[in-house]
């Protein structure tokens, strides 16, 4: 699956533009690296997430092309949040 789409359906971001536009600008990191939207996620990966003066890594753990909001939470853990 598409980085920005793991992105809207995990609800770490609202919509799949705006993940589209973070991943552009290189707010968003995997494993280390900067990624782009067209990334294929994988199970494992750490996604790094920059928003504004906080950052939030998450190691992911399932892969849905749709989710409910309630199950969205269980794609993910969260490893750390940081302020900036």
């Amino acid at each position: 699956m598409r980085l920005d789409k793991y992105l809207k359906v995990s609800r770490l971001i609202k919509r799949r533009t705006v993940a589209n536009d973070a991943c552009d600008s290189e707010r968003i990191s995997v494993n280390g690296k900067a990624a782009k939207a067209s990334y294929n996620v994988k199970l494992g990966d750490l996604i790094t997430v920059a928003f504004g003066s906080k950052s939030v890594t998450v190691r992911v753990l399932d892969i849905k092309e749709t989710t409910k909001k309630s199950e969205s939470v269980g794609m993910y853990e969260i490893v750390s949040e940081t302020e900036v």
